[in-house]
């Protein structure tokens, strides 16, 4: 157990620490297991994704460009489509009936101008949206937010430990059922992803932090809305578990090696690493992710619309 210290931001969460289950045995799933104890320290932790708002601080006082809005270098990419190297990011794009859903790019679309000013495109902007989580941010920018801010960037176990809320082994944030009582939780998809979304037009995307319940730490959307980067370099399953039952005490994924993905995936010469928490696209036919278990690779250079973060502080950094 951590010592309890003032956080830069008063704003910020404390999260006692402890020990729990990481991970699940979800059939489904299997980069989630395999389950086992771990122990995480005490931190202060920010209660919701970074905003539309406090990133929009950041750059006016920094001048920061994010990645998504500098063009790409033709020397790193030599048999990449011209049009891809504009500076742009990957946009969702419903599709008009049912598609095979192993084939990602019948609704990701590469869209020149999108950014975390115009998250759908040039078209669009964040008016209106301050208080919405930002996206269109990959590893650089989110490092690049928190040394400004004073802050870290959560571990894997960090993030699972507070996003599980002192709820040990429940599939969700919130407990044992999606929907208690029948009500919603989280912003997730609602009908049959990636064509029908029942949900009004002004909330199939992004909404507003604070929009579902905090979990039992004050922690709000830690399932759906967006994925949220961690430190951890991406392997395929948790680490089996350590000799002599001893749980592993702040762990960290801190090499790049094994993180890398395969030639036919594209991109394979950049690391990866580990997001959580699902997003406003994860449905129950389709990525049911939403869970603190939850886990997915995200190749560091790469932002795409449902793709944010939050920060933490760890006593005595």
């Amino acid at each position: 157990m951590a010592t309890r210290v003032q956080p830069p931001d008063p704003a910020m969460v404390w999260v006692p620490g402890g020990t729990f289950t990481m991970g699940s045995d979800l059939a489904d799933y299997p980069e989630e297991g395999p389950p086992h104890p771990v122990t995480v320290g005490g931190f202060w932790i920010d209660p919701t994704p970074v905003t539309v708002a406090q990133f929009a601080r950041f750059v006016a006082d920094t001048g920061y460009v994010t990645v998504a809005e500098r063009p790409l270098d033709p020397a790193q990419y030599p048999n990449v489509d011209r049009r891809l190297l504009l500076a742009g990011s990957l946009v969702f794009t419903p599709t008009d009936k049912p598609v095979d859903l192993t084939d990602l790019q019948q609704w990701w679309r590469y869209v020149p101008g999108a950014s975390w000013r115009h998250p759908e495109g040039p078209r669009s902007d964040v008016t209106g949206r301050d208080k919405h989580p930002v996206v269109h941010v990959c590893w650089e920018d989110v490092e690049a937010y928190a040394a400004w801010a004073g802050k870290q960037l959560p571990t894997e176990a960090e993030w699972e430990f507070a996003a599980r809320g002192g709820l040990d082994g429940a599939p969700y944030a919130w407990g044992d059922e999606f929907l208690p009582g029948g009500k919603r939780m989280a912003n997730t998809w609602v009908g049959e992803f990636p064509w029908h979304n029942l949900k009004p037009a002004r909330r199939q995307r992004t909404t507003p932090v604070r929009s579902f319940p905090p979990n039992g730490y004050g922690l709000y959307d830690v399932a759906g809305n967006v994925w949220e980067w961690t430190a951890d370099f991406y392997r395929s399953n948790h680490p089996a578990t350590h000799a002599c039952c001893v749980p592993p005490v702040n762990p960290q994924v801190d090499d790049a090696e094994g993180s890398y993905g395969d030639q036919e995936q594209g991109g394979a010469h950049v690391p990866r690493r580990v997001l959580k928490g699902g997003s406003h696209l994860c449905a129950e036919n389709y990525c049911r992710r939403y869970r603190p278990a939850a886990r997915q690779a995200q190749q560091v250079e790469s932002a795409m619309s449902h793709i944010g973060f939050r920060c933490l502080v760890r006593p005595g950094t």
